[in-house]
């Protein structure tokens, strides 16, 4: 039996809590100025965990936090499972960030700029980076942008190469790692993050929600284990689990009866 983590043990980290605090204007605004090195003039609206659905039988994409000010679309996603098919998948969420837009009679010359970020429990790219960001540039002469307005960043809270950052955005990232402040840090952003959390983890309603998703992750994943040693497939238990750390329970049910839909979700993730 998998044990489920206490509530009140519960960090940034975690994407339940994540996403949460994540709710809160004051902490998600400076969050993304900070991560990013921008200022945002405004936030107009915040969706947690937003599901787009372009048709019925389309595969939807849930994001975790989608912020738009008005000009710029910003989603937010906190990784802890590594596989490489990362890059692809922020490139999945662009497409379908931009089909929503476009779906909602905007024209495409209309398109927002939009920022898909990854912050990640581990190095994606294996430069010991804290940040990398990509935008599209030519081959042939790398100063020349593409002006597609673009950007996905990958934030990587273990980096070690602290060149490329501040010593607030190291701090920052020190804490999404530990969830404790560090020494003799003034930053009021951590210091809000983090009474935030102390208060989410006093929060009944949220602790309850989190039991159930929990007890509801547990039996999926060991029914998937059963299935798994019954298929004879590792990959299988894999995709489970990232489909239960994104809490992506409409997948999981139609990937435990629809063996090609299964198929796909295997090559979607590299696995």
């Amino acid at each position: 039996m998998t044990a489920i983590q206490k509530y009140e043990e519960l960090g940034f980290t975690n994407d339940f809590m994540f996403s949460r605090i994540m709710q809160e204007k004051k902490i998600c605004k400076p969050f993304l100025e900070m991560i990013l090195g921008i200022k945002i003039d405004h936030i107009e609206y915040l969706e947690s965990q937003k599901t787009i659905d372009l048709k019925v039988d389309a595969k939807s994409v849930r994001l975790d936090i989608f912020v738009d000010d008005g000009k710029t679309v910003y989603n937010c996603e906190m990784q802890t499972s590594f596989f490489k098919n990362i890059p692809k998948r922020s490139r999945y969420y662009q497409g379908f960030i931009d089909m929503d837009l476009i779906e909602k009679g905007i024209d495409y010359s209309k398109l927002k700029k939009s920022f898909v970020i990854f912050i990640c429990t581990f190095d994606l790219f294996g430069k010991n980076g804290y940040i990398y960001t990509f935008e599209n540039r030519c081959v042939e002469y790398p100063d020349l942008r593409l002006g597609d307005d673009t950007i996905k960043v990958f934030v990587n809270v273990n980096g070690k190469d602290d060149s490329h950052i501040s010593s607030e955005l190291k701090e920052l990232l020190t804490y999404i790692r530990t969830s404790k402040i560090p020494e003799k840090c003034a930053n009021p952003l951590i210091n809000n993050m983090d009474a935030a959390l102390h208060k989410a983890r006093s929060n009944e309603e949220w602790r309850k929600e989190y039991m159930i998703l929990e007890t509801m992750r547990t039996d999926y994943i060991e029914k998937g284990r059963e299935e798994g040693l019954e298929l004879g497939e590792e990959r299988y238990n894999k995709l489970l689990k990232i489909l239960l750390d994104k809490n992506d329970y409409t997948t999981l049910k139609k990937v435990t009866v629809d063996p090609d839909f299964r198929q796909k979700m295997f090559e979607h993730y590299g696995l």
